[in-house]
């Protein structure tokens, strides 16, 4: 048996053995897209390479025999590299959005696509969910944004955009009105306490998000009562004081301490905030240079200066965001940077120095869509117009915001999160903007049954046909054309579902990209009679 070394690992291999299989064998993990156990394999990915520092030669590791006095990197810079090449022609001319364009705009990051199928499904209890993971303020936000997300929204091309502020309206009331507000998931109490100066719009995020991630927070506020800005009078007719005054409860239920009347500098200093509390986060108003001077901090151009991807003054435990960083931004952008400085602050607490996060990989589908791309998204929509509430100081009703989420196009991936592809793309930290084709291919969606298949996001590497063929399938699949036109399909233009046969949920589980996908759950059983009524999860 051949003796050889990877990663400095010695090791003596079967003779035949693959170098995947041997270096798995010493727990090295090797990236590959499509190679699978058990099946027949055809080498196509390349991103299984791996170097033989020999020869400086580059081999598949899926597809290359061990051999005798090998010396194998596997995490050299030229595989690295190597692999990072692979990924970018794989995704040169992949044809999809990671991520809807409507939660891209979004500064709070919500999930809005996830909302829309929730709400089109009337299970309005799991949208909520999904709203008050990135949201603390969701009815007051889906009465004042200006709605990015929608000016942004593709259905917008063909008639008009979803209505996805009312919409989030229409679950925050929902969930307000209830007999049991939700309450989100909170982690264990981790015994650090943060300080944050600010009730407004960004110190509520920041105190929201502070508290799910288990850490006490308190915070300080000079005026009487909570809300800052939101409190501004020319905001009652859009914002009434008791939707606000509820959404702070619903914050101060998951144990928030709340000072009012204690103004920072006067009857509170920051030495002292920083002897009784483990960071402190800054979030009120305006900041001249003479208070920052007398605070004892860094001003920038428009306030407090902070790294911009960490919000962390130069003082290593303080953090600032909202108006006293950048005056003037939109509620929702203060509310997103807020989240985003409780989420450095967790960073720095659990022993990591905060630090820009690492975004995902979020493929875009470059250029505006034609008439007849429109048309293969609103195959999957509801047809109708834009639906107006019936009162508008109401908001939707349950029949009507229903309507409206079913109007939305689902350009998000079915498989964003699980999609191996987009995860190698953000280990290998592939640039989203690389090589693309000079004109790209039209955008094709084939619906059978709860199977979806994506030609624009197949990369060929054969799975699904292996699988049809070790299970016998009568049909199964194959590869059509060739060359660069080379795509996947079932045999004398006969129906997926028949090509798939037994093993349809097999192949949707195999593919390693979102070509193949299965309609969410809330599409495949959709609620009848109205919003459903489950118990908090």
């Amino acid at each position: 048996m051949p003796t050889l070394t990877i990663d400095n690992q010695q090791l003596t291999a079967p003779e035949g053995q693959n170098l995947l299989a041997a270096a798995r064998g010493l727990g090295i993990d090797i990236p590959t897209l499509c190679w699978r156990e058990g099946l027949e394999h055809v080498t196509s990915c390349m991103l299984c390479v791996v170097e033989d520092c020999r020869t400086g030669i580059l081999h598949p590791a899926c597809s290359t025999p061990v051999a005798a006095g090998m010396q194998i990197a596997t995490a050299s810079a030229t595989v690295i590299e190597a692999r990072r090449m692979a990924l970018e022609l794989l995704l040169g001319d992949h044809l999809g959005d990671c991520e809807g364009p409507c939660r891209r705009a979004c500064a709070a990051g919500m999930d809005i696509p996830l909302m829309l199928r929730q709400i089109a499904a009337g299970d309005w209890r799991a949208a909520v969910r999904v709203v008050k993971r990135h949201i603390a303020l969701p009815a007051t936000l889906g009465r004042i944004c200006p709605a990015p997300c929608e000016k942004i929204c593709r259905r917008g091309a063909h008639d008009a955009p979803v209505g996805i502020c009312l919409l989030k309206r229409y679950v925050a009331d929902a969930d307000l009105a209830s007999a049991d507000p939700y309450l989100p998931e909170m982690a264990a109490p981790s015994g650090y306490r943060v300080a944050v100066v600010g009730a407004g719009p960004a110190g509520l995020a920041a105190a929201y998000a502070l508290m799910r991630a288990g850490h006490a927070c308190t915070v300080f506020e000079k005026e009487a009562l909570p809300g800052g800005g939101l409190r501004s009078p020319e905001l009652y007719d859009r914002l009434p004081p008791d939707v606000l005054a509820a959404e702070i409860m619903q914050i101060r239920r998951l144990g928030l301490r709340l000072e009012t009347g204690v103004t920072l500098g006067a009857d509170r200093s920051i030495e002292e905030l920083k002897q009784q509390f483990d960071a402190v986060i800054l979030a009120w108003g305006e900041v001249s240079p003479d208070l920052a001077g007398r605070l004892g901090l860094e001003c920038g151009p428009h306030g407090l200066a902070v790294d911009r991807h960490t919000h962390r003054t130069a003082d290593p435990v303080v953090f600032a965001c909202g108006n006293a960083v950048s005056p003037g931004r939109l509620t929702v952008r203060v509310v997103g940077q807020g989240r985003a400085t409780a989420l450095a602050v967790d960073q720095m607490l659990r022993g990591a120095a905060p630090s820009d996060p690492r975004r995902e990989y979020d493929h875009r589908l470059t250029g505006a869509l034609d008439p007849a791309e429109i048309a293969v998204l609103l195959a999957d929509a509801s047809p109708g117009p834009r639906v107006v509430p019936a009162d508008a100081a109401a908001g939707y009703t349950a029949a009507e915001a229903r309507a409206e989420a079913a109007r939305c196009l689902h350009c998000d991936c079915r498989k964003a999160t699980d999609c191996r592809l987009r995860q190698y793309a953000t280990a290998y930290r592939v640039n989203p903007y690389g090589w693309k084709p000079t004109a790209r291919r039209g955008l094709a969606i084939v619906r059978q049954g709860h199977i979806t298949y994506e030609p624009g996001k197949c990369i060929a590497c054969g799975i699904c046909i292996r699988i049809t063929t070790a299970a016998r399938e009568p049909l199964g699949l194959t590869f059509i054309g060739r060359g660069f036109d080379v795509r996947v399909g079932v045999p004398f233009n006969q129906s997926l579902a028949a090509g798939l046969g037994r093993v349809a949920a097999a192949c949707v589980a195999a593919c390693p990209t979102g070509a193949l996908s299965g309609a969410p759950a809330e599409q495949r059983r959709p609620a009848r009679g109205g919003v459903k009524k489950r118990p908090v999860s």
